[in-house]
């Protein structure tokens, strides 16, 4: 398995932007593909966009199209979500995820981090 550990979360009037980054351990990191997700008070948790091992892939839920942008740096074993335009049903705690190379499900999970956008 991947250890993962989030930071970056913060509170941040609608509008404006956070980056969230996920520092991971493990030999396998560089061959993961890692994802982020969120979880709202009173709701299930979401997808929000992955990445693809190499980077070449991603893929977001439409809600994030077009003002998240998932990256990722090999040699740092981070994975980042910058996130831009937020609005205030952005707030959730969001989870760093890694998917397992074996069962293709995502197995790995950080701790999460809050954030919280006022209207």
């Amino acid at each position: 398995q991947v250890q993962l550990v989030e930071s970056g979360g913060g509170l941040v009037q609608a509008g404006g932007s956070l980056r969230l980054s996920c520092a991971a351990s493990g030999r396998t990191f560089s061959r993961n593909t890692m994802g982020w997700f969120r979880q709202a008070p009173g709701k299930e948790r979401e997808f929000v966009a992955r990445i693809s091992w190499s980077g070449d892939n991603t893929v977001y839920a439409d809600s994030v199209k077009g003002r998240f942008t998932i990256s990722r740096d090999n040699t740092k074993n981070t994975v980042y979500l910058q996130m831009n335009s937020l609005k205030p049903e952005d707030t959730a705690v969001y989870y760093c995820a890694a998917r397992s190379i074996l069962s293709g499900k995502f197995d790995s999970w950080g701790q999460g981090s809050q954030v919280t956008v006022s209207s």
